[in-house]
Parts: structure tokens; C-alpha cells; sequence
């Protein structure tokens, strides 16, 4: 089990130079292709900008004749081609140039040596955070995503395989060797494989905190690697205890996903639902780190405010029984003028509110609903359409026209018009053009269904005056049913925190989409989260069938302070959790004085010292990060007060700082890692001895990495007494 490299390694040792100068040759090759690409870009960018200057010149504008105008159109066609061909190669070198810029910080951070056949020589593949080609088109440097890469990550010596294409290449690895390197310089190898032993990993575990999350790419796990590389399923559900690498993996995870089907798939076609703007911030750096794009990131409100909904009250805790009494409602609705409103553009009216439910009563057998919704939608752009050919016809209107100054023309048409009075074909032509102009917003009103009054209609159905932001979307995805058409994947992490209602809604918006939901039942701190059984429930209704994985050890925290969170959890569980980390610094539980002023006293103590080990730790080059987690945000806010300028407290919207001690309440605390945590108020008004404060508590302790300390002002949470 131990790694196969023995005794200390030195400069002398004969691997250790054979792999610095492969190292130093592999980083020359790299210099010279960026200095290569460097150059290109820079030279063909000015020679195409010369040369389509040339051509450009060459091209005769003559529109005069049918001849003419049709060898223009080819010139013209023939330099638009020139010009797609040149962005393609600058976008293809500045793609290439991006990739190995990214590798001179690290070319590699792993090799196998694998025989691909029998008697044949074995091939050591060079794994990266990207992949790279030398000028003959050989891999100089493999990239994490690749098939054959999947042979470093599964950790399996011996036969082997990995697929391809959906054909399985059964090969023998012969070695797997582990890199720390930095730019051209080769600092330790590793020859591991036993995950528990793997010493890459356990060299990034010795590390502080970062205030941004890094990508774990070289030391993704065999359990990790299970969900990265999951085949591609309606919905996945991972279950991972406290500190298991679930959001670093869901990055690696669409980061595979962007590579595998890099021809079809855009970052703007995933979804990634975070659990707050602090956390939002925290991972914006790990795919940028991996060369790809960031994809859309919401949180809930933003979610709704995109769709110009941010003003309602957001639904978090909404009973899905409401929802089943808006599918109800709407299987007995008969729309009416009322829940319906006119079409209008600066204030002139196109369609009234009683021509809409005439274009409804066309089709009196159409049950409320996306079919009957589609079939009006067509019906109103007819109806728009003689309504605009009408007012075209208005000779006020056409001597509007006539009067446009050459601005205007330009602005509207494109083009200068010369009307003959005379021509009432011509002139009648460019007022449709003119009136198409003006309410050119309503067609895309209509497209929008802003005819349907969903909040009038949802009061009818519910009996109630104003509808949260959950039931509006969901009766409009009932009535109309749109959604996010583009959408491929959704991400949802912390999904433990979403109500059943609240995934019910992404679940039918996002209908044709695959979802990844990952998330902790025992940090659900939300008293209306939705259970486990109530997220298979939901996705197995809508999308068939619900993938599941388990991540089950613990990356973050020292084995004492994972065992005092696995404390709060059943017996059964407890025996199927680990840590890997090195032993730490016990968990401290201190009782501290009733009286408040004294209390106040410890608790400023104890952030003092932590202060002073970051201020330590800064004085030597290196991060410390500690926090004060409250419960929430009236606590957060009250000691804010109370502890000054000793801390700084985060808010809504800001990033972590780099070092020192940060105040913040629990839910903001969700998902992100500290060094140091402290814990004030864990007596029992704060933590009563209930499944939801067990959670509470499960997940303030397990932010911490190295040391934790849980302070009550007088007795302590029966939760964590061991005479409880």
C-alpha cells in the first residue's frame, strides 16, 4: 500500500533526472510554440488586414444592371469567405496559444505507462490540465479529459481499461507516477496506487486555504472520478458527506463534459445553480484555471430576476401542494377577458384585450394550455399583421412619411427612399415599413405571452392577491409551456437546501435538460428542504429515471474534526465515513460564562489568537483564513457589532479575503472552507436538540479544515454534551 518510491529522493537519483529532462525538453517545446504562435498572430494578423484592404479595393460596386449587381454580389461573397477563413485560423491559433500559456505554469502533473498490446513496447502518456501537439502532431502533453487518461484516475495496476468511442481498449499499466511540478522545474515524484496513498493528494491536503477554490484535477479520486466521467444520464443524484469535494468535482465535471462534446455543446448551454453570490464568487476561478468558460451561474433570486421577476417574494418554502392545486385549476380554467390585457406600444393599443379572447374562442375545444397557448400565439401575429397593413393605409401616416429627413430614413429603412407622391403602391410599401418599425416590439410581446395575465389568473386559481416567484413560474410553464429551450445541463449544487417545490419548478423549466444534483441531506439547514426520497420522487416523475453516487470521504477536515461532525450522525453512517487527512489539533467544546459582558470576553479572545495565527502565517508567505460562523444572520448581525473592526464581517455579494478572520452566518458559510472556525452561541437556545440543529451544526463544524472551536455562553447544546 505504500508508494513505490522508497527513501528520500534527490537530484542524484537516476528517475529523478530522467524526468527533469524530459520535463525541460517538454517546457523548451512549449516556449518555443508560444513564442511561435506569438508571432504568427501578430504577422498574420497584419498581413490580413492588409490584404483585405486590397481586396476590399478591388471589389467595383455596381448595382446598375442584373449583371452588374450579380458580379458585385460574388465579389462581395467571395471577400466575406476570405474573411471567415482568416477568423477561423486566428481563432484556432489564440485557442492554442491559450492552451499552452496554461501549461507553462504546469506542463503535466502525472504519467502512466501503459502496453496497449501485447508485445508491444509500452507508451508513457504525460497527463495535463489541457492537451497539447507538437508540430508533428504527436501528444506532447495528454489532456485530463482523454479517454486513455482515465487509466491514471480508476488507479488499477495491472490489465486495465478505459472507452473510447463506446468501444472498451483493455491495456496494462505498468506504471503511474505522480509530478509536483512548477514551470520547468521538477520538485518530487510519486510513484502511487492506493487512493488512501496517494501522495500528490496528500501534499495539496498539507496546503491553507485559498479564498478561491482550486481545481483538484491531478488529485481527483476514484470515487471523484465516478461522477466526472458518469455516463451521460436524464439525472444524476450525488450524496457526499461534508467536505468530499462535491462542488470541485461538479466543475471537473462540466469541464469533461465542455471537452467530450466540445463540437456541440457551449458554456451558455449549462446551467449552474450556486447557493449564494459569496459561494458564486469563491469557484469562479476553476474553469477559467482548465481552459474553458464559465457557465450560466445564478443563484435562486438571480434565477428570477433574469426574468424581470426579482421584485416577488421568492418562493423558497412554497408547498408543493400549491403546485398541484395550479395543475388542478388549470385542467378546469376557462379563460376570460379579464385574464387577458391588451397589446400595446407607447401607449397605442394594436390588439385589445377582447380581440385576444376572440383568437381564443377560434379554438373552443383546446383545453387551457402550451397547445392552445401556441395556437393563439399564431393567430394574434395574423391578426397583428392586417392590424399593421391597416394602418399603413392611413393617409396621416403615409404624409408622416413622406416628411422623414434623411436621418430618419437612414434609422428606419437602412437606405434612403425617394417617394413619388404619385406611386401609392411605393408609398403605402415604405408606411408598412415605417408602421413594422415603430411597433416592432409588439410581435415579440406576443411571443412573450404578455396577452396573459398569469398573475390574475393564479389568483383565481389560488384565492389568493399576489403569487411568490415559485407558483408564478409554475403556472406559466402550465399555460404556456416555455422554458430554457437552449439549456443542456443544469448543475445544482447544495441541492439538499431546494424545497420539493422549488425543484419542481426546474425540474418541468429545464424539462429537456440533464440534471447533476449534489448536496448533503445533513446539511439541509433549511427546515422545507426536500428529503432525498422527495428529489428521486420528482426527477423520476419528469425525466425517467434517477442516476445515483456516493461520495463518502472526507478531503477537507483533520480526522478529529471529522469525527466530531460524524458525532452527530447515526452509528450506521458513521462506520461507512474517513478521512484521509493527517491527524490535527482536537476540536475544542468550551462552556463559557453565563454572564454576557464575560462571555463577550472569550469569544474576543479566541478571535484575537486566530488573528494573530493569520497574521503569523501572512509574515511567513502563506494564507490563513479563519471565520466566525453564526447561526444566523440577526446573530451574524449582532456580533458584527460586537466584535468591531476584529473581524470582518461578509456580506451578501462580497468574496473572501485572502487571510485573516471573516464573520458570516451559516447559510453564506455553505459550501466554502477555513482554516480555523469558530463556532460562538452553541447552547441550546440556539441549537435545541432537533434534527435541524443537528444539521446546523453538522455543517457549521465541517467548514473547518484544521482547527475547530464551539463556545456557548453557559451550558452547551445537548447535541455535542457527552452526558446528553
Amino acid at each position: 500500500m505504500a508508494a513505490a518510491t522508497t527513501g528520500e529522493i534527490t537530484p542524484e537519483d537516476p528517475v529523478f533526472q530522467e524526468e527533469q529532462a524530459h520535463l525541460s525538453e517538454v517546457y523548451a517545446q512549449l516556449v518555443a510554440l508560444r513564442d511561435e504562435l506569438t508571432h504568427s498572430i501578430e504577422v498574420s494578423h497584419k498581413e490580413a488586414a492588409k490584404d483585405l484592404i486590397t481586396m476590399s479595393e478591388e471589389v467595383t460596386r455596381d448595382f446598375g444592371g442584373a449583371d452588374e449587381t450579380l458580379e458585385t454580389l460574388a465579389a462581395i461573397e467571395t471577400l466575406n469567405s476570405v474573411i471567415d477563413a482568416y477568423n477561423q485560423s486566428h481563432d484556432f491559433d489564440v485557442e492554442r496559444l491559450g492552451r499552452v500559456t496554461l501549461l507553462l505554469h504546469q506542463p503535466y502533473f502525472a504519467k502512466v505507462r501503459l502496453r496497449m498490446r501485447p508485445g508491444r513496447p509500452p507508451r508513457d502518456v504525460y497527463i495535463g490540465a489541457v492537451g497539447i501537439t507538437d508540430e508533428r502532431q504527436s501528444p506532447l502533453v495528454v489532456d485530463w479529459r482523454n479517454p486513455v487518461a482515465e487509466t491514471y484516475y480508476n488507479q488499477q495496476m495491472g490489465p486495465c481499461s478505459y472507452e473510447v468511442d463506446g468501444r472498451v481498449r483493455k491495456v496494462e499499466m505498468l506504471l503511474r507516477r505522480q509530478f509536483d511540478i512548477r514551470e520547468d522545474r521538477l520538485n518530487m515524484y510519486f510513484d502511487t496506487n492506493v487512493a488512501i496513498e496517494d501522495s500528490l493528494l496528500l501534499s495539496a491536503l498539507k496546503s491553507h486555504h485559498s479564498e478561491k477554490l482550486q481545481a483538484i484535477t491531478a488529485t481527483i479520486q476514484r470515487e471523484q472520478n465516478a461522477v466526472v466521467r458518469h455516463e451521460d444520464v436524464p439525472a444524476l443524484l450525488v450524496s457526499g458527506i461534508a467536505g468530499s469535494g462535491k462542488t470541485s468535482v461538479l466543475l471537473q465535471r462540466i469541464a469533461f463534459l465542455l471537452y467530450r462534446e466540445r463540437r456541440t455543446l457551449d458554456p451558455s448551454q449549462v446551467y449552474l445553480f450556486t447557493p449564494n453570490s459569496v459561494f458564486e464568487r469563491y469557484i469562479d476561478a476553476v474553469l477559467p484555471s482548465l481552459g474553458e468558460k464559465n457557465p450560466q451561474t445564478f443563484t435562486w433570486r438571480e434565477f428570477f430576476e433574469g426574468m424581470g421577476q426579482g421584485a416577488r417574494a421568492m418562493g423558497e418554502d412554497s408547498d408543493p401542494a400549491v403546485l398541484d392545486m395550479l395543475e388542478q385549476g388549470v385542467e378546469m380554467l376557462t379563460l376570460g377577458v379579464d385574464d387577458l390585457r391588451d397589446i400595446r406600444v407607447d401607449e397605442q393599443v394594436l390588439l385589445k384585450a377582447s380581440q385576444v379572447k376572440s383568437a381564443l374562442d377560434k379554438f373552443p375545444r383546446v383545453k387551457p394550455g402550451p397547445r392552445l397557448t401556441a395556437l393563439v400565439k399564431e393567430e394574434l401575429h395574423e391578426r397583428l399583421d392586417r392590424k399593421i397593413s391597416q394602418m399603413s393605409r392611413d393617409e396621416e401616416l403615409q404624409d408622416e412619411v413622406m416628411g422623414l429627413d434623411v436621418d430618419d430614413q437612414l434609422r428606419i429603412f437602412g437606405e434612403l427612399v425617394d417617394l413619388d407622391p404619385a406611386d401609392g403602391a411605393a408609398v403605402a410599401a415604405c408606411a408598412k415599413r415605417y408602421v413594422q418599425h415603430r411597433y416592432e416590439g409588439a410581435h415579440e410581446m406576443i411571443e412573450r405571452e404578455e396577452w396573459l395575465r398569469i398573475d390574475h389568473v393564479g389568483s383565481r386559481i389560488l384565492g389568493k392577491a399576489n403569487l411568490n416567484a415559485v407558483e408564478w413560474l409554475y403556472l406559466q410553464l402550465l399555460l404556456t409551456g416555455g422554458h430554457a429551450r437552449d439549456a443542456r445541463y443544469v448543475m445544482v449544487d447544495e441541492v439538499q437546501d431546494y424545497g420539493a417545490a422549488q425543484l419542481m419548478v426546474l425540474a418541468r423549466y429545464f424539462s429537456g435538460a440533464h440534471f447533476l444534483l449534489l448536496g448533503d441531506e445533513h446539511q439541509a439547514i433549511r427546515a422545507a428542504s426536500a428529503s432525498f426520497d422527495q428529489i428521486r420522487e420528482i426527477f423520476s416523475r419528469t425525466h425517467g429515471s434517477v442516476g445515483e453516487c456516493q461520495l463518502l470521504t472526507s478531503y477537507r477536515s483533520s480526522p478529529e474534526i471529522t469525527q466530531l461532525f460524524c458525532s452527530l450522525l447515526d452509528d450506521r453512517e458513521r462506520a461507512t465515513l474517513s478521512s484521509v487527512q493527517r491527524e490535527g489539533t482536537v476540536p475544542e467544546l468550551v462552556e463559557g460564562p453565563e454572564d454576557a459582558a464575560a462571555y463577550l470576553d472569550e469569544l474576543r479572545r479566541r478571535v484575537d489568537c486566530a488573528q494573530e495565527t493569520a497574521s503569523a502565517a501572512e509574515a511567513g508567505g502563506e494564507n490563513y483564513l479563519a471565520a466566525v460562523v453564526a447561526a444566523d444572520r440577526p446573530r451574524a448581525n449582532w456580533l458584527s457589532k460586537q466584535l468591531g473592526d476584529s473581524v470582518l464581517t461578509i456580506k451578501k455579494g462580497e468574496g473572501l479575503p485572502a487571510s485573516g478572520v471573516v464573520l458570516l452566518d451559516l447559510a453564506l458559510a455553505k459550501g466554502l472552507e477555513f482554516d480555523e472556525v469558530i463556532i460562538p452561541d452553541a447552547q441550546e437556545s440556539a441549537y435545541p436538540s432537533d434534527d435541524l440543529s443537528r444539521r446546523r451544526l453538522y455543517t457549521a463544524i465541517s467548514r473547518a479544515m484544521h482547527k475547530v472551536s464551539v463556545l456557548s455562553q453557559g451550558r452547551l447544546t445537548p447535541l455535542l454534551r457527552q452526558d446528553a
